[in-house]
């Protein structure tokens, strides 16, 4: 497929309209500078669930597009404690079969019973279970009432039609909290991120950052690739999205310094499975750009996108 653009799908700090669904459309072919479409107002609007949506991900299928996200909303409640004890345990769906045209939203519950919440989810085709892999996030707790210590690890499921999920188990597990997992495949080897959410200090030296690893499937044995990724240029990071440029080989990575001003941060590297990422030097993000999800796009589609949204 020729691909003659990205579209950025993203979400924005907390404000009454933070906490939707944004798109912003790149200057042509050029990965790294992107205008808001829809005059920098949200594209899509949740009212189910938490009432707001998070860490969206878009997934191109042979009949069109799904788009997932957190099912949480900040600007109504900065109770993190309760967020990730009695949070909720499904995701937003959107489909589309031009990037224009949604259907009704539908919330859908992944997570088990035991979880205490289900937070940026992502999917990518696994052709091994010829289904969609999807990952997120969860804490997980033995009692009813959630009540006790726990952290989120990276749970999965596979589904067709992202109205059935198979049952949910746990992906990654490393003791500690870790969240935020994307995944990209290059020449039958993939590569995923993750932040470690703990805290900087002597256990975690490399804490509230993102490190790599790389496989020969998803289900396989992951391999340590790079740790504490992009920090010198940015001081934490979390959020990583990744994809590949249409035109060379060339990959960019962006890290949200979530923290700071600017949030996203890009990256960029020509050795993907060298895990060395250089600071992108020119590039135009929308304002406040929070988690979210780049996608190459055909010339038909960027078309549409721009005069649907401009």
């Amino acid at each position: 497929m020729n691909y003659s653009g990205y579209l950025y799908v993203h979400f924005k700090r907390e404000s009454i309209h933070g906490e939707q669904i944004y798109f912003a459309l790149s200057r042509g072919n050029d990965p790294l500078h992107f205008d808001d479409l829809n005059g920098g107002k949200p594209v899509l609007y949740s009212a189910l669930g938490e009432g707001g949506v998070r860490d969206p991900h878009l997934v191109r299928s042979p009949e069109g597009f799904y788009l997932i996200a957190t099912d949480l909303r900040l600007y109504s409640s900065h109770d993190w404690d309760r967020h990730q004890r009695r949070g909720s345990r499904s995701i937003m769906v959107w489909e589309s079969t031009d990037l224009v045209h949604w259907e009704e939203e539908r919330l859908v519950e992944i997570a088990p019973p035991e979880a205490g919440n289900t937070w940026a989810p992502e999917a990518i085709w696994d052709p091994q279970q010829n289904a969609y892999f999807v990952h997120w996030s969860s804490t997980l707790y033995d009692n009813a009432e959630h009540e006790g210590d726990s952290y989120n690890r990276i749970m999965a499921a596979t589904t067709r039609d992202f109205r059935a999920f198979s049952e949910p188990r746990v992906w990654i597990d490393r003791g500690w909290n870790t969240i935020d997992a994307t995944v990209i495949e290059h020449a039958g080897v993939y590569y995923r991120f993750l932040k470690d959410e703990r805290s900087r200090g002597g256990g975690a030296p490399l804490g509230k950052s993102v490190f790599s690893e790389t496989a020969t499937s998803l289900l396989a044995d992951w391999k340590p690739l790079a740790e504490g990724i992009g920090l010198g240029a940015i001081s934490q990071g979390e959020g990583p999205l990744v994809y590949k440029s249409n035109t060379e080989e060339k990959w960019y990575l962006w890290i949200d310094e979530f923290t700071a001003e600017r949030r996203y941060v890009p990256f960029e590297t020509t050795e993907l499975a060298g895990g060395e990422w250089t600071p992108s030097k020119d590039y135009r993000l929308p304002a406040d750009p929070c988690h979210g999800v780049v996608l190459p796009v055909t010339a038909a589609e960027y078309e549409r996108l721009r005069t649907a949204w401009s």
